[in-house]
């Protein structure tokens, strides 16, 4: 029997909605593998998925979404056994507020908590060319037992599409995350 999962899923505003976009959808066809689930947006991140994406799907997701000043959310707290964040995409604005324990948002909060109650933690960062403040909050991150996982996609598949390019990662990530997905793999 698979395990299901209490995931949560932070979207910033990052370039790379695309990234978002796929993971939602390939979590819908993952219903199965999930108990509980919920979104939290950035300000940002919604008008950044209209202007790339030239949509609004984000709304029709079948997935609970929670205000980011909703500290109420189940996952605000140790307690609710949510195993799973993924930020995705995740900004460095706030890969540094969670390297740095600042808690301003229901994204930086529950990012806290699975640090915390070590769980699994994985963040799709975007930016290019990174700082050295960049690289050291990745550290800060991997060394209390995050997960980063650069959307940096592979070629091994020969992607044919933009939406294959981007599924390389969102493979990967739901891999990292423990689900059990179909994806090409390296000499299979």
């Amino acid at each position: 029997m698979e395990k299901k999962h209490r995931i949560v899923i932070g979207i910033t505003g990052a370039s790379g909605a695309i990234y978002a976009k796929q993971l939602l959808e390939k979590l819908v066809l993952l219903q199965d593998q999930v108990l509980k689930s919920g979104i939290v947006f950035s300000d940002n991140a919604k008008e950044i998925w209209e202007y790339e994406l030239n949509n609004e799907d984000y709304k029709k997701m079948p997935f609970k979404t929670y205000d980011k000043n909703d500290y109420n959310a189940p996952f605000a707290s140790g307690s609710a056994k949510f195993g799973i964040m993924i930020i995705c995409p995740c900004s460095m604005g706030t890969l540094g507020r969670i390297a740095n324990g600042i808690s301003d948002n229901l994204i930086t909060r529950a990012a806290d908590v699975i640090l915390k109650e070590k769980r699994k933690l994985i963040l799709v960062t975007r930016d290019s060319p990174l700082s050295l403040i960049h690289i050291n909050n990745m550290q800060k991150i991997a060394r209390a037992g995050g997960i980063i996982c650069p959307a940096s996609p592979s070629f091994y598949s020969k992607p044919r599409s933009i939406e294959d390019l981007v599924n390389t990662i969102i493979d990967r990530v739901l891999d990292l995350a423990g689900f059990e997905i179909q994806t090409k793999r390296w000499n299979e």
